[in-house]
């Protein structure tokens, strides 16, 4: 039962769907990262052009989630469920089929569409239900997901393709999302509340897509050689979000509320949150790569070596959570911070004869830094919002949460791409692999340069006065 007054729910059950409904669509954030290569050879393309499978997926994420805000005002909890598991099935059962690289990217999209309206929903429904004093702990379930999910798909796949074609890991997504989505026609309960009178704001929703979906596509193809179009992009992004912001301070229920970022705490809370993510999904992304195509080793491998990391993550992230409805999120940021930096250091020296048993150890203790950020910085924002405007908070931090992601991504594989290729040019190495190492090295530097930020930011935050006090702005 729900501690919420006029709430008749079973909290812990709805709790559940939305959980398992929100690892099997995060989960497709990472599960193609070590089907990559085979991918790139079925199809013949290159490794920029296969990053947008997961470069597309979180863009979709990023242009979605503004709009499905206004989604959640509109329209009850168990239909906005109702529709984004319908969506994500859709998309899931396209990319088993697909005849074509174009066509899998699209159905990844699809995908998208049904599982950014999941996390944002799902976020502000453990907002409603349950208590301030319980929020941390709840959150570190989603932070267990948020991060485990994803971590845990490189070894998913890697295990499948051991056997079968990367087409069975959508194979086996598709009978859980319908799993779900029946749980959530029996079992959901509509626990938000709802304005059916509120009507989409078109100007908005088209200078959210032009802003956020600019300055995405802008960055991710800065590193294809097309600097013109890129910055050109990014322009018009930076115009479109400037002129989201101005409009939606001089309406008083604008599509997209801005002015969460007045709070000290959110703001901090933010970009905590989003260097966290682009510090796990550049590793993430090089690491498989590193694995097959430099070790020549098989998928299977790949998701085994960095299983362990997805372990310790799933059991730090509950502890965090814990932690948080004690202390609050400042000394676990920065800790968790420190943790990243220290650990992500030993890559920067990686060559093409490092010891696994490092690449498995380091590689787990930044994921146990990267717990101990996302969620309960995330907890930390959203507690510092009035309850009326979690779910504008919930949307702030997912969009740009998705956007560090695919910019951060975009960068890192960049910078990797640009310098294996300098290196190898001028000669500097005499083999391919010794050149691709060398640009992660570089990539890794990156990596730890945005950890050092984070920890910046993280050092700023409040410290909470007392025990279970909560920042209040």
């Amino acid at each position: 039962m729900s501690e919420k007054s006029g709430f008749n729910i079973n909290r812990n059950l709805i709790a559940c769907i939305f959980l398992i409904g929100a690892f099997v669509t995060i989960l497709n954030q990472t599960v193609l990262i070590t089907a990559l290569p085979e991918i790139m050879g079925n199809f013949g393309i290159s490794a920029g052009t296969v990053q947008w499978l997961t470069t597309a997926y979180l863009m979709a994420n990023g242009i979605l989630i503004p709009v499905t805000a206004f989604y959640i005002s509109k329209y009850t909890t168990r239909q906005l469920m109702i529709v984004a598991m319908s969506i994500f099935i859709v998309g899931t059962a396209l990319a088993a089929v697909s005849p074509n690289f174009t066509f899998l990217l699209i159905a990844r999209i699809v995908q998208a569409c049904g599982a950014s309206i999941i996390m944002l929903l799902m976020q502000t429904v453990f907002f409603t239900i349950f208590p301030r004093e319980k929020r941390g702990a709840a959150m570190g379930l989603v932070g267990l997901v948020v991060a485990f999910a994803p971590a845990i798909g490189p070894t998913l796949s890697g295990f499948i393709m051991n056997q079968f074609s990367w087409r069975y890991i959508f194979l086996l997504v598709l009978p859980v999302a319908i799993i779900v989505l029946i749980l959530t026609l029996i079992y959901m309960k509509n626990v938000t509340e709802v304005n059916k009178q509120q009507k989409m704001d078109i100007p908005s929703v088209i200078l959210s897509t032009v802003g956020f979906g600019g300055l995405l596509y802008g960055i991710s193809i800065s590193g294809s050689g097309s600097g013109l179009s890129a910055t050109l992009c990014c322009i018009v992004g930076a115009i479109g979000l400037a002129l989201l912001i101005l409009k939606g301070l001089k309406s008083e229920k604008p599509m997209l509320e801005f002015r969460v970022f007045k709070s000290y705490t959110f703001v901090l809370s933010t970009i905590a949150v989003v260097i966290s993510f682009i510090c796990i999904m550049g590793p993430q992304t090089m690491l498989p790569i590193y694995i097959q195509n430099i070790r020549g080793m098989t998928a299977l491998d790949s998701g085994l070596i960095l299983l362990p990391g997805a372990i310790v993550n799933g059991i730090i992230s509950i502890v965090a959570g814990k932690i948080y409805d004690r202390i609050g999120g400042k000394y676990l940021g920065v800790i968790g911070y420190i943790l990243t930096a220290v650990s992500v250091i030993p890559f920067i020296f990686m060559d093409a004869q490092t010891a696994l048993w490092m690449i498995v150890l380091f590689f787990a203790l930044m994921l146990a830094g990267i717990s101990m950020i996302m969620m309960p910085m995330t907890t930390e924002g959203l507690n510092a919002l009035p309850d009326h405007l979690i779910n504008h908070g919930s949307a702030m931090i997912n969009t740009f949460r998705q956007i560090g992601g695919s910019i951060g991504t975009a960068l890192l594989v960049t910078i990797y791409t640009k310098v294996s290729s300098q290196a190898f040019e001028s000669g500097r190495f005499n083999e391919v692999a010794q050149s691709q190492v060398y640009g992660m090295n570089y990539a890794f530097i990156g990596v730890v340069i945005f950890a050092i930020v984070g920890l910046i930011g993280s050092s700023l935050l409040r410290t909470r006065k007392g025990k279970g006090a909560l920042n209040s702005n």
